[in-house]
Protein backbone atom coordinates (compact mmCIF):
# COMPACT_ATOMS: atom_id res chain seq x y z
CA UNK A 1 0.00 0.00 0.00
CA UNK A 2 1.11 3.56 -0.72
CA UNK A 3 0.62 6.59 1.49
CA UNK A 4 0.57 9.76 -0.59
CA UNK A 5 1.22 13.03 1.21
CA UNK A 6 1.77 16.74 0.61
CA UNK A 7 1.66 19.86 2.75
CA UNK A 8 -2.11 20.25 2.46
CA UNK A 9 -3.14 16.60 2.85
CA UNK A 10 -5.58 16.32 5.73
CA UNK A 11 -4.22 13.08 7.17
CA UNK A 12 -0.52 13.05 6.34
CA UNK A 13 0.59 16.71 6.19
CA UNK A 14 2.86 16.02 9.20
CA UNK A 15 5.15 14.09 6.78
CA UNK A 16 5.64 17.25 4.73
CA UNK A 17 8.63 19.57 5.11
CA UNK A 18 6.07 22.34 5.63
CA UNK A 19 4.73 20.83 8.87
CA UNK A 20 5.60 23.24 11.64
CA UNK A 21 7.14 20.67 13.94
CA UNK A 22 10.35 22.30 15.06
CA UNK A 23 13.59 20.66 16.12
CA UNK A 24 17.11 21.56 17.18
CA UNK A 25 20.04 20.81 14.89
CA UNK A 26 23.60 22.12 14.95
CA UNK A 27 22.76 24.01 18.15
CA UNK A 28 19.94 26.00 16.54
CA UNK A 29 16.16 25.71 16.69
CA UNK A 30 14.47 25.27 13.30
CA UNK A 31 10.69 25.82 12.91
CA UNK A 32 10.38 23.24 10.12
CA UNK A 33 12.38 20.95 7.87
CA UNK A 34 11.83 23.44 5.05
CA UNK A 35 13.47 26.23 7.07
CA UNK A 36 16.54 24.08 7.74
CA UNK A 37 16.84 22.70 4.22
CA UNK A 38 16.57 26.05 2.45
CA UNK A 39 18.95 27.77 4.91
CA UNK A 40 21.64 25.16 4.34
CA UNK A 41 21.96 26.30 0.72
CA UNK A 42 23.54 29.48 2.09
CA UNK A 43 25.10 28.20 5.33
CA UNK A 44 27.41 30.72 6.97
CA UNK A 45 25.75 33.71 5.32
CA UNK A 46 23.31 36.35 6.49
CA UNK A 47 20.74 34.89 4.11
CA UNK A 48 20.80 31.59 5.99
CA UNK A 49 19.73 33.41 9.17
CA UNK A 50 16.98 35.26 7.30
CA UNK A 51 15.59 31.96 6.07
CA UNK A 52 15.73 30.44 9.56
CA UNK A 53 13.72 33.38 10.87
CA UNK A 54 11.14 33.32 8.06
CA UNK A 55 7.54 33.55 9.26
CA UNK A 56 6.46 30.30 7.64
CA UNK A 57 7.82 27.29 5.76
CA UNK A 58 6.43 28.76 2.54
CA UNK A 59 8.29 32.04 3.09
CA UNK A 60 11.46 30.05 3.93
CA UNK A 61 11.07 28.15 0.66
CA UNK A 62 10.57 31.32 -1.37
CA UNK A 63 13.63 32.92 0.26
CA UNK A 64 15.69 29.80 -0.38
CA UNK A 65 14.73 29.74 -4.04
CA UNK A 66 15.72 33.36 -4.63
CA UNK A 67 17.37 33.21 -8.05
CA UNK A 68 19.57 36.24 -7.32
CA UNK A 69 21.49 34.18 -4.74
CA UNK A 70 24.02 31.47 -5.49
CA UNK A 71 23.80 28.29 -3.38
CA UNK A 72 26.96 26.81 -1.92
CA UNK A 73 29.08 25.07 -4.57
CA UNK A 74 28.62 21.57 -3.15
CA UNK A 75 24.82 21.85 -2.80
CA UNK A 76 23.95 19.13 -5.30
CA UNK A 77 26.34 16.73 -3.53
CA UNK A 78 25.08 17.43 0.02
CA UNK A 79 21.37 18.19 -0.32
CA UNK A 80 20.24 14.61 0.34
CA UNK A 81 22.40 14.36 3.49
CA UNK A 82 21.09 17.77 4.61
CA UNK A 83 17.50 16.62 4.16
CA UNK A 84 18.13 13.32 5.94
CA UNK A 85 19.69 15.06 8.96
CA UNK A 86 16.66 17.37 9.26
CA UNK A 87 14.19 14.49 8.98
CA UNK A 88 16.08 12.46 11.58
CA UNK A 89 16.05 15.40 13.99
CA UNK A 90 12.35 16.09 13.40
CA UNK A 91 11.27 12.52 14.11
CA UNK A 92 13.76 11.74 16.88
CA UNK A 93 12.89 14.86 18.86
CA UNK A 94 9.11 14.65 18.50
CA UNK A 95 7.74 11.47 20.06
CA UNK A 96 4.24 12.01 18.66
CA UNK A 97 5.59 12.20 15.11
CA UNK A 98 7.95 9.30 15.70
CA UNK A 99 4.99 7.15 16.78
CA UNK A 100 2.93 8.26 13.77
CA UNK A 101 5.80 7.49 11.38
CA UNK A 102 6.24 4.02 12.87
CA UNK A 103 2.48 3.46 12.51
CA UNK A 104 2.88 3.74 8.72
CA UNK A 105 4.49 0.27 9.05
CA UNK A 106 5.98 -0.85 5.73
CA UNK A 107 3.76 1.27 3.49
CA UNK A 108 5.49 3.15 0.71
CA UNK A 109 5.56 6.87 1.48
CA UNK A 110 5.13 9.03 -1.61
CA UNK A 111 5.50 12.80 -1.66
CA UNK A 112 2.90 13.91 -4.19
CA UNK A 113 4.25 16.66 -6.43
CA UNK A 114 3.74 17.60 -10.05
CA UNK A 115 6.36 20.35 -9.85
CA UNK A 116 9.26 18.60 -8.07
CA UNK A 117 10.32 15.39 -9.76
CA UNK A 118 13.39 15.03 -7.52
CA UNK A 119 11.79 15.07 -4.06
CA UNK A 120 8.34 13.93 -5.17
CA UNK A 121 6.33 11.93 -7.66
CA UNK A 122 3.23 12.78 -9.67
CA UNK A 123 0.13 10.59 -9.64
CA UNK A 124 1.11 9.63 -13.18
CA UNK A 125 4.33 8.10 -11.83
CA UNK A 126 6.86 10.73 -12.89
CA UNK A 127 9.48 11.55 -10.28
CA UNK A 128 12.09 10.04 -8.01
CA UNK A 129 10.34 10.55 -4.64
CA UNK A 130 13.56 11.13 -2.68
CA UNK A 131 11.60 12.69 0.21
CA UNK A 132 9.47 9.57 0.55
CA UNK A 133 12.56 7.36 0.31
CA UNK A 134 14.33 9.30 3.07
CA UNK A 135 11.26 9.17 5.31
CA UNK A 136 11.14 5.39 4.88
CA UNK A 137 14.85 5.25 5.75
CA UNK A 138 14.23 7.27 8.92
CA UNK A 139 11.29 5.01 9.78
CA UNK A 140 13.57 1.97 9.44
CA UNK A 141 16.22 3.61 11.65
CA UNK A 142 13.60 4.32 14.34
CA UNK A 143 12.05 0.84 14.29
Amino acid sequence: MEIWFHSKSSTYSWLSNFSEDGFTLDGEFWPSVEHFYQAQKYVGTEHSMQIRNAESPLKARKAGKNRSLVPRPDWDEVKIVVMLSALEAKFLQNQRLKRKLLETKDHELVHESKSDSFWGRSREGAGQNYLGELLMQVREELA
